[in-house]
């Protein structure tokens, strides 16, 4: 039988040289790093990261170097769809023994530092990742030596990540299609940011919808927001303002479509006689919303779990592959769509 050769652990004098300084520089940076200037500083991260070193890998074997936690890096903490996939996330972890940390990207700037440290000191076992970017620069060189990462709700191949999510292409599709089977010839679309691969599925499943059914792409009914009630809010005042506005809008999430049906009421709008919406992601809120909202549901705390098993699975030495784990959604009719008036 062969065996396998162990790969050398890396050093401070690995750092140094990726880095281009000095091993009192590297320690300075990891030690006290408000001694060192940002530029070096960044150096030192980027060498630690792209070589693999651990500060403590000497005195502490592969097993006591467990530190059984997990970070769960969130797009923005105060969206509530992320409440119940987090949700998800913590139960499994806890009932397999490990601790869930929470970084909110929202503030990435501010925390870049600290998720670095966190890496680089080994405070975590691996990362689950609710959105599509890395909080900090990493090159496909530097991700290997990263710890064990998955993706949950977004989908970016280029990660070459396990992921869990829906078919947002597909599910936008079905949602248009329903407002076109109630009639419906002027629907729009409130976009969210184009910068985020999920909005661009979903935009392509609104686009689809419309050209299966004969209806004309038109780009003035087509708005983004980011995600927000006031991004909603402005995008139908904007779409309501138009010489024909549309008789039915398809949101990007919940959020934004609870934004419109606010903004509807102010201007004295009935929905759904007057617009009908339909948003994503069926957050509680929805069904509570006055007329109660319909909407994509995802199944947000399965999302999280199946995430976290998968995270699970790397954790324990088992290979994982990259791509897709596709979970169910289902479109839920509620009150806030019906047939255009005549």
């Amino acid at each position: 039988m062969e065996l396998k050769k162990e790969i050398p652990m890396a050093t401070m004098k690995d750092v140094a040289e990726m880095a281009g300084v000095s091993t009192a520089t590297v320690s300075r940076a990891l030690m006290n790093p408000e001694k060192v200037s940002a530029p070096t500083r960044q150096k030192v991260e980027q060498a630690v990261l792209a070589v693999g070193y651990s500060p403590h890998a000497l005195s502490r074997n592969i097993k006591r170097s467990e530190s059984r936690t997990i970070l769960v890096i969130v797009p923005d903490i105060s969206d509530p769809f992320f409440a119940d996939v987090i949700q998800g996330v913590e139960r499994t972890a806890a009932e397999n023994g490990y601790l869930v940390l929470i970084g909110d990207c929202a503030q990435q700037q501010q925390e870049e530092r600290t998720f670095i440290n966190l890496i680089i000191t080994k405070q975590i076992d691996g990362m689950l990742l609710l959105g599509s970017n890395l909080p900090f620069d990493a090159s496909k060189e530097e991700q290997r030596n990263l710890p064990p990462m998955v993706m949950a709700n977004e989908f970016a191949p280029e990660l070459e990540l396990p992921t869990v999510h829906i078919d947002n292409l597909t599910a936008a599709f079905e949602a248009v299609h329903y407002l076109h089977r109630l009639g419906h010839q002027r629907i729009a679309c409130i976009a969210g940011p184009e910068k985020m691969p999920l909005c661009h599925y979903r935009l392509q499943g609104y686009i689809q919808a419309l050209r299966r059914n004969n209806l004309p792409v038109e780009s003035h009914y087509i708005v983004r927001g980011d995600f927000s009630y006031e991004a909603g809010a402005q995008a139908l005042g904007t779409l309501m303002s138009l010489p024909k506005p549309p008789t039915a809008i398809f949101c990007h999430n919940d959020i934004m479509a609870m934004g419109a049906l606010s903004q509807a009421k102010k201007l004295g709008l009935r929905v759904p006689y007057d617009v009908s919406l339909v948003g994503f992601d069926d957050i509680k809120l929805c069904q509570y919303s006055d007329p109660p909202m319909t909407t994509v549901a995802q199944p947000r705390f399965q999302l999280g779990r199946q995430a976290m098993l998968l995270l699970l699975e790397q954790l324990q030495g088992h290979a994982v592959q990259s791509g897709s784990r596709l979970l169910e959604s289902e479109l839920v009719v509620r009150g806030s769509t019906a047939a255009p008036k005549r």
